[in-house]
């Protein structure tokens, strides 16, 4: 936007059409508009469209520049411009400003409004017992309040959305029709009289009598179990300082040691039982108010079975007023984890729910008002004092991100991994995910992921041209993806999408190292890869560095159960004597060891892997850590947390044509076992040498091919220690180095790289 008022005669009458894009609509955006042409005292109409925000406005010629200048700006808070497009006009000789019907019709630009947690002034009406939406849990303004979960069509009026049920009051409707009210305009407005209604019921769906908020609180402080409907799905709640209640809930939902995200009163209850920097009160405090991971403080009276072993917890505020009125003086605390079961999506329906959940909550607390879109918590962590997403759904979610494209512009579906699951659409240089899918391991999820494309492509308008999918021909993602409509299918390397996901968000175009460190990644020769140095773009890619080949004796249940790791990685390098040797630092029995043992010699159903994660397994099950693994990585996330700061040590390994071998590594090890060193020296070394072995093999590749610029992407680099150390090693030994910022480095952010390496070999390589 180019405008200068001394181009035009001082009182002259000038007149714009103004279109502008971006996340304008849900914002406030027309309101802020009609009272900022009321102020300058100038003339036209406003309007949400399918491209945005047109409006028409004239006025002086001063008026009018200091009118766009403002509006360019100083927007609401909520909202984001990507564009403004200025088209000179004849004055139309308006009388006033207004705001008209929306229009329908064209293409479709907008970008969706995630959802916005509670603001100060809702919070503050809903407290009040003179307002008349006090205690009403479905209060909300232009500034807060559901988006993205209620929307089924753009532009974002109440009559596409699942409000459009609920008949606005006389006063509503007087607050919706004011310019100058803060719920002007605001579609998912409502009060307790018009609005969506809370209903406590039992398992067999009998209404339960009282006050619900009351009930409710007599019912965890009882030590029961409620199904809680909130804005994107279904939680399971119980009392956070219950240790009876939190085994109850883990004994129905069957996740023995997975850790239970918690929601506190507010933030002076949070820095009760964690510690809490500045960084990390923003974030819990911000619009999107997502789940953040806490360092607990030691001796805090949570109970430890909320997070065995570990000395974080996910911990998230109350967005929603019905989230804010769970709590009072004596409830402070509660689990909220997400309402569904193993394996199956969120639930986000009360039929649904009484048939899903029926035998792990005792009550159901749920409301009439439709989800849309489900949307799970979105999970985040400061690191080094900079935020790393590990799920991104609720509260970001479908903001675009900006990515380099080519000069083609193509439409592209990049349809994420089979764990963590997101997709992602891009056309031109943005890039839309979807919410949080999670595990593709059932039919369920499978419908839950097509209704979610369905949706997402109808919303922002992107039907793709290209489908990219992982390389793994048996990933349940990938027989999904091959069955899409598309003129192009192209399947993508696991590792390599890690690393153009990493390239796409930090904006860069040209090759790079890629160091990828992760569980399970299929490789090109058929082995499973997960601890790789690449060099590659958008494009292509060549692996450089990998850690040496090791059995995988079992496949799938050597994930499970780290022992078998262990024992392969013994055997690997110590033969049987070696697995004799040590046998007494290996939690298992003499039946497994020799079942382990006849599946390594005979190399049945073992296949080759190079997985960090599975290192990881190895030293956890070498320090009695962890037995089993439970949920995904759960034996590197209980070894990372033996680290100690301060200690440099580290084992030596060998490097050799390529390959990283780590003998030396675990005889380091077992040597200090056998000396009794204490374990947290132990997992402290060797975190250091991992940080070594990506240094010294970065170092290579750069000596080899003059590339300087590091990526870091894969669920390892999750391991804060790993990624700090790592980052300021790698910066001391003069590379750049780029890591995450916007998107998970786990299979999350797989999806991204998916789809910009279709795009650019679709669209730009030779």
């Amino acid at each position: 936007m180019a405008y200068s008022a001394r181009q035009e005669e001082a009182g002259k009458i000038i007149s714009y059409q103004v279109k502008i894009q971006g996340i304008v609509q849900g914002v406030g955006f027309r309101p802020y508009v009609f009272n900022l042409a009321c102020k300058y005292g100038l003339k036209g109409w406003v309007l949400n469209s399918v491209s945005g925000v047109t409006l028409e406005i004239e006025g002086e010629t001063a008026a009018v520049a200091s009118f766009l200048k403002e509006l360019k700006y100083h927007p609401p808070r909520l909202a984001r411009i990507t564009a403004i497009r200025l088209t000179p006009q004849d004055p139309q000789g308006y009388a006033s400003f207004e705001i008209i019907k929306s229009e329908c019709q064209g293409e479709r630009e907008v970008l969706i409004t995630p959802d916005v947690a509670i603001c100060e002034d809702c919070r503050r009406d809903i407290l009040n017992p003179a307002e008349r939406r006090f205690h009403y849990p479905f209060t909300n303004c232009t500034n807060c309040g559901p988006r993205f979960t209620i929307i089924r069509d753009l532009p974002y009026d109440r009559e596409r959305t699942s409000m459009s049920a609920f008949p606005m009051c006389r006063e509503c409707e007087q607050e919706y029709h004011d310019p100058r009210n803060r719920r002007f305009h605001a579609q998912p407005n409502a009060c307790p009289r018009c609005g969506p209604q809370i209903f406590l019921v039992d398992r067999n769906g009998r209404e339960v009598a009282g006050n619900w908020a009351e009930r409710f609180r007599q019912l965890i402080l009882a030590g029961k179990i409620v199904a809680v409907k909130g804005l994107g799905g279904f939680h399971l709640a119980c009392d956070a300082r219950n240790p009876v209640a939190i085994g109850e809930l883990r004994r129905r939902k069957k996740r023995p040691a997975k850790p239970l995200a918690i929601m506190c009163r507010d933030l002076d209850t949070v820095q009760k039982y964690c510690r809490v920097s500045p960084e990390e009160a923003r974030v819990l405090l911000s619009p999107a108010a997502p789940i953040v991971v806490l360092e607990r403080r030691p001796g805090s009276p949570l109970p430890d079975n909320l997070a065995p072993n570990l000395k974080s917890l996910g911990v998230m505020l109350p967005y929603t007023p019905l989230h804010l009125l769970l709590f009072d003086g004596e409830v402070e605390a509660l689990v909220m984890t997400s309402g569904n079961l193993s394996g199956q999506p969120l639930v986000k329906n009360n039929d649904e729910a009484l048939v899903q959940l029926g035998e792990v909550a005792d009550y159901f607390l749920w409301h009439n008002r439709e989800i849309e879109n489900r949307c799970d918590d979105s999970v985040v962590k400061v690191m080094d004092g900079e935020l790393q997403f590990w799920r991104r759904s609720r509260g970001y979610v479908p903001s675009p991100l900006e990515i380099p494209a080519p000069p083609r512009e193509l439409s592209v579906l990049g349809t994420g991994g089979e764990m963590k699951n997101t997709f992602c659409l891009v056309k031109g240089n943005r890039a839309f995910f979807s919410q949080y899918i999670g595990e593709m391991s059932s039919e369920e999820c499978v419908a839950f992921y097509h209704s979610s494309l369905a949706s997402l492509t109808r919303l922002v308008n992107i039907v793709p041209q290209v489908i990219a999918y992982d390389l793994h021909p048996n990933y349940r993602i990938s027989r999904l993806a091959r069955e899409l409509p598309a003129e192009q299918l192209i399947p993508v390397q696991h590792h390599h999408a890690h690393l153009a996901s990493c390239l796409a968000e930090n904006g860069l175009q040209e090759e790079v190292i890629g160091i990828i460190c992760d569980g399970t990644g299929y490789g090109t020769d058929g082995c499973i890869w997960g601890f790789e140095i690449l060099r590659g773009d958008f494009c292509s890619f060549q692996r450089e560095v990998q850690l040496a080949y090791v059995p995988l004796p079992g496949g799938e249940a050597a994930v499970r159960q780290p022992f078998r790791m262990a024992l392969a990685y013994l055997y690997q390098y110590f033969g049987h004597e070696g697995i004799e040797r040590y046998r007494n630092f290996i939690p298992c029995s003499d039946k497994e060891v020799a079942l382990v043992g006849k599946l390594l010699q005979s190399k049945f159903n073992s296949p080759l892997t190079s997985s960090c994660g599975r290192f990881f397994d190895a030293v956890a099950a070498l320090l009695q850590v962890c037995r089993e693994n439970f949920y995904e990585g759960q034996a590197a996330v209980e070894l990372a947390e033996l680290v100690r700061g301060g200690y440099s040590e580290s084992y030596p390994f060998e490097i050799r044509q390529g390959v990283l071998y780590p003998a030396e590594v675990l005889a380091g090890i077992l040597e200090d076992l056998k000396r009794g060193t204490d374990k947290t020296l132990i997992a402290t070394k060797f975190h250091n040498t991992l940080v070594a072995m990506v240094c010294q093999g970065a170092t290579e590749v750069r000596a080899k091919n003059g590339l300087n610029k590091v990526v870091l992407s894969g669920g390892t680099w999750q391991n804060p220690y790993l990624l700090v150390m790592a980052r300021r090693k790698l910066t001391e030994l003069g590379f750049d180095v780029y890591y995450h910022h916007q998107v998970p480095t786990n299979d999350g952010g797989l999806a991204l790289g998916q789809a910009t390496i279709a795009y650019w070999r679709s669209a730009a390589c030779v």
